[in-house]
């Protein structure tokens, strides 16, 4: 007996349907394995810009930190100890040097000489500051912007509070100083870090996936979250870069001031000793003497050149006048003959001249 043709027809349908069904099936399994591979590119690429990001902030961060710890051991030691001595002399008249275009408004008279006194014992206070903990990130500060900047006031407790305040309230200092990045941001106010004027956006939200219909839709968002996270990474890789670039002119920084001190020093000594030797009126030196005075004072105006220049602006962004104080260290120091008179004896110039 022949088999009815409407059920054959159903059971052909429903062979159909079912093929169908299958191949959607399938075809949601792969889209939804397609959107898993790129959302695990889109988090890797925001996750690694994140980690290089961290590196190059607490690089920086270091940078600065030693860079302000060695400026204040400058103040409270080398040039504590030239304006000691040379504050003794009398009839002092020195030629500007070739070598000091660039450092020419760092003079070393007696109204600054007087300042710089001050900047030196306010150096002092503030590394005793530091070392009992008051400071939090105003070693930062004192690295970034320098005595000009934070030692502004005239009372002790004030520029330590200027100095401390300063790596509190200015956004890339705080950056700098901040914790490690949260998930959701870059930590600091609202859950964003501001350096440059460069904000970071919120880390991708990446859903779970559902199959049959929205497969195709967890595809889209797939794409578009790669989309995302390219353009985070492009904004943190930027912030990297600016960061990078704080941090080299720092270290630039403390280069030039480890060079000069190396030159400071022995002419401080040979100072001391020309004093020891020759007393206080420069007009009577003997003319290497008077070379010699010359030169430490040059070498001076070099140091607190380096001391006094800010290396980033309130914004964040890098000065062209650190970068313009870099080029005239370099060129003062290949001016500069390396030796001294001769070394002498760190006396105390309050107890008396020999």
């Amino acid at each position: 007996m022949p088999l009815p043709f409407i059920p054959i027809a159903i059971a052909a349908g429903s062979a159909i349907a079912g093929a169908v069904g299958i191949g959607k099936g399938i075809k949601a399994a792969s889209d939804n394995s397609k959107a898993g591979d790129i959302n695990k590119d889109a988090q890797s690429r925001v996750d690694n810009a994140k980690r290089y990001l961290e590196l190059t902030r607490d690089a920086t961060k270091d940078a600065l930190e030693h860079l302000g710890k060695k400026k204040l051991e400058i103040y409270d030691g080398d040039m504590k100890r030239f304006v000691d001595f040379y504050g003794l002399l009398k009839n002092v008249k020195i030629k500007e040097s070739p070598e000091l275009n660039e450092l020419k408004k760092f003079k070393i008279d007696k109204q600054s000489l007087a300042e710089i006194r001050q900047d030196c014992e306010l150096a002092g206070e503030v590394i005793g500051g530091v070392a009992s903990g008051a400071l939090a990130g105003g070693l930062m500060a004192f690295g970034a912007y320098g005595a000009a900047t934070t030692f502004a006031a005239a009372s002790t407790g004030t520029a330590i509070a200027t100095l401390s305040g300063a790596a509190a309230t200015n956004a890339t200092l705080a950056f700098f100083g901040g914790g490690a990045l949260a998930a959701g941001g870059l930590g600091i106010a609202g859950g964003m870090a501001v350096l440059g004027g460069i904000v970071a956006g919120p880390a991708l939200a990446i859903a779970g996936f559902v199959m049959g219909n929205k497969a195709e839709e967890n595809l889209n968002n797939a794409y578009s979250n790669l989309a995302k996270a390219k353009e985070i990474a492009e904004e943190l890789n930027v912030l990297s870069a600016a960061s990078e670039a704080i941090a080299k002119r720092t270290r630039l920084f403390s280069v030039q001031l480890d060079k000069l001190r190396k030159l400071f020093r022995p002419q401080i000594d040979a100072m001391v000793g020309i004093v020891n030797d020759e007393g206080t009126d420069y007009s009577r030196f003997s003319p290497s003497s008077q070379s010699c005075i010359a030169a430490v004072v040059a070498t001076a105006q070099a140091v607190k050149a380096i001391l006094d220049t800010p290396i980033l602006d309130k914004s964040g962004a890098l000065t062209a006048e650190s970068e313009a104080i870099l080029s005239g260290t370099k060129k003062f120091l290949s001016g500069t003959p390396k030796t001294a008179r001769r070394p002498a004896k760190n006396r105390d110039p309050s107890k008396g001249l020999d």
